[in-house]
């Protein structure tokens, strides 16, 4: 005779899960508005710092000037606006790079405020030579004007950053904007959008807030702008 079969107990097991129950975990939030991933976060931080590095003050002084000197003033032009960027791009630009091979700053946007309080006095006092010799040289009209307005533009750039780090870059393109307007026509203010993608990068690299690249543009084309107007 067989002997009956007993089913096993489990003593303690789970209970199997109910077709089509959900969890109760919180899984994050609901759809369409999930945090950016990591790869969108570098995506986007990858193009604000080509802008920044791409549309650097040098980058943009060194644009700016061969073509208000070429377009107004031909090949003369042309080697004045050399001469110039030398003293207003080129030299300031040494200096920021030897104080990075020597550790003064960390990089060549010289990213803490106090460190800009020694770069500031140095690309002044070399806009302000270059402009010496413009003058006495007789440079042309447009050409000495666009030196003199760098420099003015950074008088208040440095008061500013006694107390605030107000953004250089869109300072230098705010002003860029301003003279190519007043110099060659209305038209060229259709480079505006520019200066506001300049901010946008340096507010993602945590370089500046919103507010210190607004401030930056606003003196920039205002003290540049208002400056050669006036000495052209």
């Amino acid at each position: 005779m067989a002997e009956p079969t007993t089913a096993p107990t489990t003593t303690g097991s789970p209970a199997a899960p109910t077709t089509g129950s959900r969890p109760t975990t919180d899984t994050g939030p609901p759809t369409g508005t999930e945090p950016p991933t990591g790869r969108e976060v570098s995506t986007t931080t990858a193009w604000a710092r080509r802008v920044t590095d791409g549309v650097e003050p040098k980058n943009v002084i060194i644009t700016v000037l061969p073509l208000l000197g070429g377009l107004r003033y031909g090949w003369q032009g042309l080697g004045w606006a050399a001469f110039a960027a030398l003293f207003a791009a080129v030299v300031p630009t040494w200096f920021i790079r030897r104080g990075v091979r020597r550790g003064s700053w960390e990089d060549r946007h010289v990213g803490r405020r106090q460190r800009r309080l020694v770069v500031l006095p140095f690309v002044m006092l070399s806009v302000l030579t270059s402009l010496a010799v413009m003058l006495r040289l007789d440079a042309p009209a447009d050409m000495t004007a666009m030196v003199l307005a760098m420099f003015a533009s950074l008088v208040p750039i440095l008061v500013i950053t006694v107390w605030w780090k107000v953004s250089v870059h869109t300072a230098v393109a705010g002003g860029a904007v301003v003279c190519l307007a007043v110099a060659l026509g209305p038209w060229w203010l259709l480079l505006g959008p520019l200066v506001a993608v300049i901010g946008w990068s340096r507010v993602v690299l945590r370089d500046h807030t919103a507010a210190q690249t607004v401030v930056g543009a606003a003196v920039g084309a205002l003290a540049a702008g208002l400056t050669f107007w006036s000495a052209r």
